[in-house]
């Protein structure tokens, strides 16, 4: 870990990464960049993202690192190792020596990537802890509070990016929800007209289709208003 972080390259790095959420990139694309350039302008070893899955377990979403076995650490809960305590306590945690530290879960692994000091904070968004970003080093190094700001900085650059991401999705997610269901209007009142149905047996024969074929209730639909749509014409 370099003892003086320079300025210049902070305020790059910075930059680079708040260019990057503003951009078209995907996700997983952002992360990524984000750990490499962090590693990089704070001189670290190893430097990874991890988030809170459906399990609430923290998994490693993005590293530079090349290291199959730090890769497939298995995922911590909320207060286990160093990033669960660090989702805990929502502050930022940092260890002198891991080997030496009793919260630490993966000594052995350290050991072999020759990881000594850690840092790790938390990501946040309204309030709420969703991951932790962590950065080592590779011989015994005490962490300042500049380099606690910078990643915290890191930090809240990527909770950003992971919240506005969820949004689009959820947002994308209802949109469709609300173009399905005025499909399925439509269809309904097709097959209610053409086979003198119910409005639930209309829309149970929708859904049976949907089963028997394997496709989604969207795909029935638009195929029955196409079908309506060609009889229609000849008509």
């Amino acid at each position: 870990m370099k003892r003086k972080t320079d300025d210049q390259k902070i305020i790059k790095a910075l930059t680079r990464i708040s260019q990057a959420i503003t951009s078209e990139l995907y996700l997983d694309n952002i992360l990524k960049l984000i750990v490499s350039v962090t590693a990089q302008v704070l001189g670290s070893k190893i430097c990874s993202l991890m988030l809170l899955d459906k399990k609430n377990e923290l998994v490693i979403k993005a590293s530079q690192s090349i290291s199959d076995e730090y890769l497939r650490k298995p995922p911590l809960k909320i207060g286990e190792g160093i990033a669960g305590k660090v989702l805990e306590e929502k502050k930022p945690i940092s260890v002198f020596d891991v080997s030496k530290n009793e919260f630490y879960k993966y000594k052995e692994i350290a050991k072999k990537e020759g990881l000594c000091s850690v840092l790790c904070v938390p990501l946040v968004v309204k309030n709420k802890v969703i991951g932790a970003i962590d950065v080592y080093t590779s011989t015994p190094h005490k962490f300042t509070k500049k380099e606690e700001d910078i990643l915290t900085a890191v930090a809240n650059q990527a909770a950003i990016v992971i919240e506005n991401t969820e949004l689009l999705v959820k947002t994308k997610v209802i949109a469709e929800e609300l173009e399905t269901r005025k499909l399925v209007e439509r269809a309904k009142g097709i097959l209610m007209k053409k086979n003198n149905l119910s409005e639930d047996a209309a829309y149970r024969l929708i859904q049976k289709e949907a089963m028997n074929k394997r496709k989604s209730m969207k795909a029935i639909t638009e195929a029955i208003l196409i079908m309506s749509d060609m009889e229609d014409k000849k008509c």
